[in-house]
C-alpha cells in the first residue's frame, strides 16, 4: 500500500535556517572537467539534510531540522540529474555561484501521503524527513520541489548549504549494529545498493531475521525483471536489536519498544505499516552505503508499506509476506501506483483531471496518446474491455468478509486462508479474459473504479498473483535500473 498523488498545492513556505554566507568559490574544476561532474564539486562523500515538514490542508512549512556528512556516495557519478519524472516532490542541489543543477531526484514522503487523508483538514501535523546528496566543496542552494495540480515541479522550499559551516555534523555515525553483506555484484557507485534493516527483533532473535533476510531475498530476485538484473545490485543488512519482540499494533492494543519505532495502523489503515522515526532510521542506515531501504517487520499479521525513494516495510510471518515484500518494494523502487481500486484505503482520491505521473496508470485523456502505446498489440481496443462487473460483485463479497474477520480480530491463518481463496478465483479469471495477458487500458486502477486504468487484467500491483510484473512495470523498473548503474 502506498499513495503518491497528491492534492493542489496550497500556501506554502519554506524556512531558511542555514546562514547565507559568502566563503571563496571553492577549488576551481580541473581543466577539461565539466563543471556539473561529480568530481568538480564534491568530495564524494554524502549529505545528508534532515528537515521538518509541517501544516495540514492549506498549508505547508519546512524548516531545517539539522545536516550531517556521511560516508562515501554510493550512487552514480555519470548520472546525477533524475530524468525519470517520477515522484511528487524532487531535490534539486544548485551551485550558488552559477545556479546550475548538480544534483536533483525525485521522492515521495510521509507527509505527502498524510497530506491526501481526512484528518489533514482538521489537525496539523509535523512529520522529520532528510534528503541525500554528494557532499559539496562549494556552496549550494538545496531546493524542494513539489508537483502542482497540472503536473509541473514548482519550487517549496529552500536552504542555502555552506558545506565548511560548523552546523554541519562529521562525527562517525554510532555502531548501532552488525552489518553483513547478503551479496555483493560491484562498487557502490556502479550498482544499486539495497539496505535491509529488521525491526522488533529482539538479540535472542537475529538468526530468525538473517534467515527472513536470505528468504525473501531470494524471492525479490526470482521475479522478473530482478531477476534478470540481479547483477546490477548489492544488498547489505544491518542488524538492529530492539528491546521488544514485535512492532505496535494499536487497533490490537500492542505496543512495543523497538530500534525503528515500526508500527502497523498508519493513518488509521490496519495493514500499513511505516516507521515515522525517520531520525532513528537514518542514524542506522548511516553506517553502510545504501540507496534503497527495506524494514522487515518482525510480525504475523499481514501489512507492509512502500513509499518511493524513502522505504519499504514487510511483515515477515504472514502466509503472504513474499507478495508483500515484492508488491511494496515495486512502490519503493520503480514509483509504481497500487493498480487495485476494491480495497478500504484511508486516502480520498478525486478524479484525475491530467495524466497521473505514475508509470503504470493512466487518465485515458487521450487515447491515441496512451504512455505505453507501444507495448499495445495491433487491434486491440483502447479502453479495453474486461468482466470488471463480475469482479467488482465478487470483490465487493471478498471485502465484506475480509472486513468481519478484521472487526473479530480474527487469527492470521483465518485471513490467510480468505487471501488464498481469492487468489485461487481471481487469477484464473482475470487470465480468461479476452485481453488477459495482452498490454491495453482497463478500467479501475489507483483506488479508482472509474476515470483511472491499469496496463492488464492482471499484476503484482493489481492481485496477490505473483507470477509477474505486467510488462509496463517491468520497463519502469528497468529504467531506473538503467538510470541508477550509469546506463
Amino acid at each position: 500500500m502506498a499513495r503518491a498523488r497528491l492534492g493542489p498545492v496550497l500556501a506554502l513556505a519554506g524556512v531558511l535556517l542555514v546562514p547565507m554566507t559568502s566563503p571563496a568559490a571553492g577549488p576551481a574544476p580541473r581543466a577539461g572537467v565539466p563543471a556539473t561532474a561529480l568530481e568538480a564539486w564534491s568530495d564524494g562523500a554524502t549529505l545528508r539534510l534532515d528537515y521538518d515538514h509541517a501544516g495540514m490542508a492549506g498549508e505547508e512549512v519546512f524548516a531545517l531540522s539539522g545536516l550531517r556528512r556521511e560516508g562515501p556516495w554510493p550512487g552514480s557519478r555519470v548520472n546525477l540529474v533524475d530524468p525519470l519524472n517520477l515522484g511528487p516532490y524532487r531535490v534539486e542541489v544548485r551551485d550558488r555561484a552559477t545556479h546550475l543543477v548538480l544534483y536533483a531526484r525525485g521522492f515521495a514522503s510521509i507527509y505527502g501521503e498524510w497530506e491526501t487523508t481526512a484528518e489533514a483538514r482538521t489537525l496539523r501535523r509535523s512529520y522529520h524527513e532528510s534528503v541525500r546528496f554528494p557532499f559539496p566543496t562549494r556552496p549550494v542552494q538545496v531546493c524542494l520541489l513539489k508537483r502542482a495540480p497540472d503536473n509541473s515541479f514548482r519550487e517549496v522550499a529552500a536552504f542555502p548549504v555552506d558545506p565548511a559551516s560548523q552546523d554541519v555534523r562529521r562525527e562517525p555515525p554510532a555502531a548501532t549494529g552488525r552489518v553483513w553483506t547478503v551479496f555483493e555484484s560491484g562498487p557502490p557507485e556502479r550498482k544499486i545498493d539495497l539496505l535491509i534493516l529488521g525491526d522488533g527483533y529482539t538479540a535472542a532473535e537475529m538468526g530468525a531475521f538473517h534467515a527472513d533476510v536470505k528468504r525473501l531475498v531470494e524471492v525479490l530476485f526470482s521475479v522478473p525483471p530482478f531477476r534478470e538484473r540481479r547483477g546490477d545490485f548489492n544488498v547489505r543488512a544491518l542488524d538492529t536489536p530492539s528491546t521488544d519482540s514485535g512492532v505496535d499494533r494499536p487497533s490490537d492494543g500492542v505496543h512495543r519498544r523497538t530500534a525503528l519505532g515500526a508500527s502497523y495502523d498508519i493513518f488509521g489503515s490496519e495493514r500499513y505499516v511505516l516507521t515515522l522515526d525517520n531520525a532513528a532510521l537514518r542514524e542506522a542506515a548511516a553506517q553502510v552505503p545504501y540507496e534503497f531501504v527495506e524494514i522487515l517487520v518482525n510480525g504475523e499479521k499481514y501489512g507492509g508499506g512502500g513509499i518511493y525513494d524513502l522505504f519499504a516495510t514487510a511483515a515477515t510471518r504472514s502466509g503472504s509476506t513474499p507478495y508483500v515484500f515484492v508488491h511494496e518494494f515495486g512502490h519503493h523502487f520503480a514509483a509504481l501506483a497500487d493498480e487495485y481500486y476494491t480495497s478500504d484505503v484511508s486516502y480520498e482520491t478525486p478524479a484525475p483531471t491530467v495524466e497521473p505521473w505514475e508509470p503504470n496508470i493512466t487518465a485515458l485523456l487521450d487515447p491515441a496518446a496512451l504512455k505505453w502505446r507501444d507495448l499495445v498489440a495491433p487491434g486491440t481496443p483502447v479502453p479495453t474491455p474486461w468482466g470488471k462487473e463480475e469482479y467488482e460483485k465478487r470483490s465487493a463479497a471478498y471485502q465484506a468478509e475480509r472486513r468481519a474477520l478484521r472487526a473479530r480480530h480474527a487469527p492470521e491463518a483465518e485471513m490467510d486462508s480468505l487471501f488464498a481463496r481469492d487468489l485461487r478465483w481471481s487469477r484464473p479469471f482475470l487470465a480468461g479474459q479476452e485481453h488477459g495477458g495482452k498490454v491495453g487500458a482497463f478500467e479501475g486502477a489507483g483506488y479508482l473504479a472509474r476515470g483511472l486504468y491499469r496496463p492488464t487484467t492482471d499484476c503484482i500491483m493489481f492481485t496477490r498473483n505473483m507470477d509477474r510484473f505486467c510488462p509496463v512495470c517491468s520497463r519502469a523498473i528497468e529504467r531506473v535500473i538503467d538510470w541508477l548503474t550509469g546506463r
